[in-house]
């Protein structure tokens, strides 16, 4: 059929509400801060201005949005003066410190905690490490994701949230290019890697368009390159061998709607000036007829090729490029949205266990799994993450999720000793899962220790063990702690 129901590249899913932080049934209590923190989903700052926060994404308990003001940020349990209160076990009185070092650089370092700071998997001593958008912070057992832009970030509130999920910085800059493209009528180009989501995009800018007309799909990978043009435009009775009856095609199919070429950098090159003429003209002339048809068609293409570098190598015409580019909605993959993995995963879970029809229960996730997770590449973007979903399922209410489970999904392995072994392109969490790290030799004993700041407590947690097996060990090895300077 011509016209079908949209169908995400990525899950589709039915999201639960994004208010007060999009988790569901989390509230904010659990965080107290000294500042003001009017919307904690976004930070509003006019464009051009430099801003920054650390999103906390685990324990569910304590999600919050912390804005970092001009004199830092310091986190802990009772870090006094301007500091932001996080009640959590594993969290010291004065755990962490962001500092912001000029306009837009930020610094993090360890405020000499009990329970140590990681910096993409990397312990963080009290000497300050300097901070990326995205990277992902591990606090104890806290994990957030700092982010920062020198643009202001605005919600747009007429964009789905099921079409566009998240409170990622990311997911509010798309939210964002949705709104203003979807009620202009020139053709649309989504770009994003395959798995991100750009059908949904698509429906969601076909919504708010206003068009009266229906949203069309077609998939240029499955179109018949001898068949393309009648499928596209159409086809008389008789106009080649097989047409037993006449076809209006998929532009008249979509008159006053919106077709959704998907795939598009797959077009065969013959047929791509026809359409060039169609997109530019709204004139269509189907197969076996002499007459044009005026269509009014919006065309949305998606396409997760470098089309500029096809047109290099002659695969992709310039003008039609540049006419069907004339606005560009740019879908960012899963490992640009750090902040919002951990909330589709419990998404993800929650639709598959209901699928399966199994009560409604809470995925516990290990802190270091949540800090993995964080880190992945995610190739597969959206539909490795719902992959994990399914594995995790069944460990609702049972066991917490546990980072060898992550990386056998994710494209890591556990080799015959039990190693786990990151995949490629991961950063290294120092931390490992059942069974228990090997007893570590001298040198990496040192390198820990002195990452930590001489913290037995953080060390004794890297390696999993007991403090007092730490100083047995640094007691064989002849490691002494330095004297105070």
């Amino acid at each position: 059929m011509l016209n079908r129901p949209p169908m995400d590249d990525g899950p589709t899913f039915e999201p639960r509400p994004l208010e007060p932080w999009y988790l569901p049934g989390v509230r904010d209590e659990s965080v107290t801060a000294t500042q003001t923190v009017s919307e904690p989903h976004v930070t509003r700052k006019p464009d051009g201005q430099s801003w920054a926060r650390l999103m906390v994404v685990s324990p569910p308990s304590l999600c919050q949005a912390l804005p970092i003001p001009k004199a830092g940020l310091m986190c802990g349990r009772k870090p006094g003066g301007e500091g932001v209160a996080i009640s959590h076990r594993t969290v010291s009185r004065r755990h962490l410190h962001i500092r912001r070092e000029g306009a837009a650089v930020y610094s993090l370092a360890d405020a000499g905690s009990r329970n140590g700071t990681w910096h993409n998997g990397e312990p963080v001593g009290s000497l300050p490490r300097v901070l990326g958008h995205g990277d992902v912070i591990r606090f104890g057992d806290v994990v957030a994701v700092f982010e920062c832009g020198d643009r202001g970030l605005r919600e747009t509130p007429e964009v789905r949230p099921q079409a566009v999920y998240g409170r990622s910085a990311a997911a509010v800059i798309l939210r964002e290019a949705l709104g203003r493209a979807a009620t202009d009528t020139a053709p649309v180009l989504v770009q994003g890697e395959s798995g991100t989501g750009k059908e949904s995009v698509a429906a969601e800018l076909h919504r708010l368009s206003g068009r009266s007309g229906p949203l069309v799909v077609a998939n240029c990978a499955a179109l018949s390159a001898s068949l393309v043009d009648s499928q596209l435009f159409g086809h008389e009775r008789g106009a080649f061998t097989g047409a037993v009856t006449s076809q209006e095609g998929f532009f008249r199919a979509a008159h006053r709607g919106s077709l959704f070429l998907d795939e598009f950098g797959e077009l065969p090159l013959e047929v791509q000036p026809k359409l060039l003429r169609a997109v530019e003209a709204g004139e269509v002339v189907p197969v076996g007829q002499a007459k044009s048809h005026v269509v009014d068609t919006r065309v949305i293409a998606a396409t997760h090729r470098d089309l500029e570098g096809d047109i290099e190598s002659g695969r992709f015409r310039r003008d039609l490029f540049a006419r069907i580019s004339l606005l560009r909605v740019r879908v960012p993959p899963l490992r640009e949205r750090r902040a919002d993995i951990l909330s589709w995963l419990h998404m993800f879970v929650a639709r598959w266990r209901s699928r399966q029809g199994l009560p409604e229960a809470e995925l516990e996730v290990t802190p270091r799994a949540a800090e993995m997770m964080l880190l992945a590449p995610w190739p597969e973007n959206l539909r490795g993450l719902d992959r994990l979903a399914h594995r995790c399922g069944v460990l609702c209410g049972a066991e917490p999720l546990r980072p060898d489970v992550v990386l056998e999904v994710i494209g890591g392995g556990v080799p015959s000793d039990g190693e786990l072994t990151p995949p490629r392109g991961t950063a290294v969490v120092r931390e490992r899962a059942a069974p228990r790290p090997a007893k570590p030799t001298a040198a990496e004993l040192r390198n820990a220790l002195e990452a930590s700041g001489w913290n037995v407590r953080a060390v004794a947690r890297q390696f999993d063990r007991d403090r007092r097996q730490v100083y047995r060990w640094m007691d064989a090895y002849g490691i002494e702690r330095p004297a105070a300077g």
